[in-house]
């Protein structure tokens, strides 16, 4: 009998979301455009640019507005939801933005396979899934590994911004990277991070929202 493969264990599950028409249509004719395949090719700014990561962007409503702030930075979204990365295609069309590109996987893999080490200026970690159950907290993004990676692939001085409603999580988020002598707490981040609807309507339904500044040392 064969050995079982073992599957790593990953921070999200695919979820059958409503795809609108304009998100299909982004999906298939702006991603050659705007995307970028994941490969084992590295990431770099093709201006030298500081380059800025963000892991779930979701329908990119922070992410369109910090890269239009910022036109001397090069941004990377990375986001796995078809109808996010539809949307965000489509937002990054209609701005004209030549600053921001999409990569639809798993942000892990895209750390460790395309990012060289020491290339990034910053990393944004906005709201990721909470797995609020203890039994789903393995499921979680932000472990001590994956504190190890985001070290090794941060510019000395690059930022990792963080921020989520779920204070359980807020609290793990910040001994995991307190416990890794590579940071040191910081004040400010690379850019302010605009709110977003969602974390509006979750403001509005009490939900305390906490932001998390890191610096590699």
């Amino acid at each position: 009998m064969a050995t079982p493969i073992a599957r790593p264990i990953r921070s999200f599950v695919l979820r059958q979301g409503r795809t609108t028409p304009a998100q299909s249509r982004a999906l298939e004719q702006l991603y050659p455009k705007y995307g970028i395949a994941f490969s084992g090719q590295k990431l770099a700014s093709p201006r030298k640019a500081p380059l800025v990561l963000e892991i779930g962007s979701g329908m990119g409503e922070s992410t369109i507005e910090i890269a239009r702030q910022h036109p001397e930075a090069d941004f990377v979204a990375i986001e796995v939801h078809g109808p996010g990365v539809g949307s965000l295609l489509n937002r990054i069309q209609s701005e004209e933005l030549t600053n921001l590109r999409v990569i639809r996987h798993d942000a892990v893999e895209v750390l460790e396979r395309m990012v060289p080490d020491g290339a990034l200026a910053a990393i944004h970690v906005f709201f990721p899934d909470p797995w609020p159950k203890k039994r789903h907290h393995k499921r979680r993004l932000v472990q001590p590994a994956f504190v190890a990676l985001v070290a090794r692939k941060l510019a000395p001085s690059g930022i990792v911004h963080l921020a989520t409603d779920w204070p359980e999580y807020a609290e793990q988020m910040a001994a995991s990277f307190s416990g890794n002598i590579a940071f040191r707490e910081a004040e400010r981040g690379f850019a302010e991070r605009p709110a977003t609807k969602f974390e509006q309507r979750g403001r509005r339904l009490g939900n305390p929202v906490r932001d998390l500044v890191f610096v590699r040392k």
